[in-house]
């Protein structure tokens, strides 16, 4: 009976037959465009082998004026330049943002001390060049004084040591259940990291049909990555809060999944768990098993184009297209190069009798300086002898020029990358003219870099996947800032919310605790310049800017500064910032101070007059305030009958007619006057 080890063996050994067919074209292709991208006169793998030796056998020119190498470099340094980033966002579950920004800060850690970008610029060469290229996510400890596990991006040299399923429908390559990676081992290396296998060496027993893996040199070991299932119930219940609540039921009791599924306000669907396992296979033997914690397999592709047509599979990059063009380019460069050759070995024509004896000038005149060159000019019967003279000179035959001119355009008219792109002086003048002539080559060539988009998008849903299940213990790590500055984070698997700041008396913040396992997440991935931090990018955004409009400099040369990396830049800020007009910095226009000076100084004059004229009427009203108690205080004393007299007086004026003398309501009347006076 079949033991379990030799039932995975041979499910193994059925899906490497499986990839090594579906993938054999396209593998044979990816070798010849690889080669054709970096041939050159040493190598000469732009020329067909037969047509080449018969060429060099008969010594005549057979050039390689590789052209197809930089039309292949725009696109790469381009992608250097503007390598997409991850972005997380929070999506629920109890996610903030301040945790979204946590994870992209943990990412860019990663990123980091795995030198990232070497493995994604190796990937983008080979993509560019052969079509497809390929990286790995790893886990490790840290270093050899801890037990702590980090998270690191590997590069994968060459891709054809990379067999992925090929069912797959995902262009990342996500929804892959199997997938194969291997190395070659010397001899004795292989025996050092598996002592038990040794006697394996002389057998050839494998997983693959190329009887390669056992050589002279090398020991091949695959690692086969497998991803099974396991039916699993995700339950949504309502807790004591009222607020509703899911999690699947593998991660709880057996006693509290009873008790949930009889509340009716439980909902509950079968769902499935992901298992992936990596298994090392050296020659028919599964040297070592282990499982890997995350859920997807942990090899990221990048493609540059795949087609699949007839049932068979074909990946290419930006060579295949320039095949042709470039070989004709080097037929008609060596062509031209052989037609003026020949011309070139008949310089001089004279007669005979003109050089006669003279030989040994005019057999090195083509090697030494001579200062004269004699000939004879008279016969010997006296008769005039001519003198020697040049041929005409070598010329280009206007067919092989015509020919090397309709190659290069063809090479641009295929690539979609004209002169202008390609650093060649051109007719746009304008700014916007040679900008859209940018565009265009870049619209020709964009899918490479939205492609590897994708691939890393896909790395940063596996790095967000893993994040919680390495970081599974309280921990400092210290991760970059987006404006670059270096911050200690507490990740903290217990803590309550996915991200709290702990602030001392006055404000500051002390301690930032993160919690990975609070939270729904999603990544995306911008396209643009590669920096490693916020500052370095708005750096050039404003460099580029100052390009444009040098005028700029004096508004925003502190700003610019303080984004700066390098020494004494933050001098440099604080006395850009000394000469900043004021207005830039908040303040008002100049004009304006002047016209609100003007407008506070008419509103002080008003309100002094309105203060004076207020003091002035105050004054008045005092005074006759005074008269009129002077006058009653005067009155005190006086008799009031006395002044019946002067009071009927003024009545018969007041009225025209005459009041009698004794007029008894008089004296009535003037009672409550002198009450009111006393």
């Amino acid at each position: 009976m079949a033991s379990k080890d030799d039932k995975l063996f041979a499910e193994a050994k059925r899906r490497f037959k499986r990839c090594e067919e579906w993938e054999a074209d396209a593998r044979k292709r990816y070798i010849d465009d690889r080669k054709f991208a970096n041939a050159d006169d040493i190598n000469g793998w732009q020329w067909d082998e037969k047509v080449r030796n018969g060429r060099m056998t008969d010594e005549r020119p057979c050039l390689t004026i590789n052209k197809t190498r930089q039309h292949c470099l725009q696109v790469i340094n381009d992608a250097r330049q503007n390598k997409p980033s991850v972005d997380v966002r929070a999506t629920g579950g109890g996610a903030s943002y301040k945790a979204a920004e946590v994870f992209e800060c943990i990412t860019r850690h990663i990123e980091y001390i795995s030198n990232a970008q070497n493995a994604y610029d190796r990937a983008t060469i080979t993509q560019v060049e052969g079509g497809v290229g390929y990286w790995r996510v790893v886990t490790d400890y840290a270093d050899n004084e801890t037990l702590d596990q980090e998270i690191f991006i590997r590069p994968v040299k060459d891709p054809l040591a990379i067999y992925i399923d090929p069912d797959i429908r995902e262009q990342d390559g996500s929804d892959a259940k199997f997938a194969f990676e291997y190395d070659d081992l010397s001899h004795d290396e292989f025996k050092a990291r598996f002592p038990k296998y040794g006697d394996l060496l002389p057998r050839q027993a494998d997983i693959g049909s190329q009887n390669d893996w056992l050589a002279k040199d090398h020991v091949r070991i695959a690692r086969y990555w497998r991803k099974s299932t396991k039916p699993d119930k995700l339950i949504s219940w309502v807790d004591d809060q009222g607020e509703r609540q899911s999690m699947r039921a593998s991660k709880l009791s057996p006693a509290i999944v009873e008790g949930l599924l009889v509340d009716p306000d439980t909902r509950s669907r079968d769902v499935a768990n992901d298992k992936i396992e990596c298994l090392t296979i050296v020659g028919d033997k599964i040297a070592a098993r282990e499982e890997w914690p995350g859920n997807y397999i942990p090899i990221v592709r990048v493609i540059g184009e795949e087609t699949v047509i007839d049932r068979k599979l074909d990946r290419k990059g930006h060579v295949r297209n320039l095949r042709d063009p470039q070989r004709q380019y080097n037929f008609w460069s060596s062509g031209a190069a052989e037609f003026v050759a020949l011309q070139t070995k008949s310089p001089f024509i004279a007669p005979v009798r003109a050089i006669e004896g003279l030989e040994g000038y005019w057999e090195t005149a083509n090697i030494d300086n001579h200062s004269v060159l004699p000939y004879n000019d008279v016969a010997d019967d006296g008769s005039e002898i001519a003198a020697p003279s040049r041929g005409a000179p070598p010329v280009m035959a206007p067919a092989f020029v015509a020919g090397m001119q309709v190659a290069r355009q063809e090479l641009m008219e295929v690539s979609g990358q004209y002169q202008a792109e390609m650093g060649a002086p051109s007719n746009e003048r304008s700014g916007k003219a040679i900008q859209e002539r940018q565009r265009q080559g870049d619209n020709a060539t964009y899918h490479y870099i939205d492609n590897l988009a994708v691939a890393i998008r896909f790395t940063g849903k596996i790095l967000i996947d893993l994040i919680p299940k390495i970081y599974d213990t309280p921990r400092v790590i210290r991760i970059l800032a987006e404006d670059g500055t270096d911050m200690p984070v507490h990740v903290d698997p217990q803590a309550p919310q996915a991200y709290q700041e702990q602030t001392d008396n006055e404000g500051q913040i002390v301690a930032r605790i993160f919690n990975p396992n609070v939270g729904r997440y999603e990544v995306q991935s911008d396209i643009g310049p590669d920096y490693g931090t916020k500052r370095q990018e708005a750096f050039n955004a404003i460099m580029q800017l100052i390009g444009e409009s040098p005028e700029v400099m004096q508004i925003a040369g502190d700003i610019l500064f303080k984004a700066a990396d390098f020494p004494m830049a933050d001098e440099l800020a604080e006395r850009f910032q000394r000469m900043v007009p004021a207005q830039a910095l908040g303040g008002p226009n100049p004009e304006v101070q002047q016209l609100r000076g003007q407008i506070q100084q008419m509103q002080g004059a008003m309100q002094n007059t309105m203060e004076a004229l207020a003091d002035a009427k105050k004054k008045q009203n005092i005074e006759g305030y005074r008269a009129e108690t002077d006058r009653m205080a005067l009155g005190k004393d006086i008799d009031p009958l006395a002044l019946i007299p002067a009071i009927r007086e003024a009545i018969q004026q007041a009225i025209g007619q005459t009041i009698p003398a004794a007029l008894p309501a008089i004296g009535q009347a003037l009672q409550p006057s002198q009450g009111e006076l006393q």
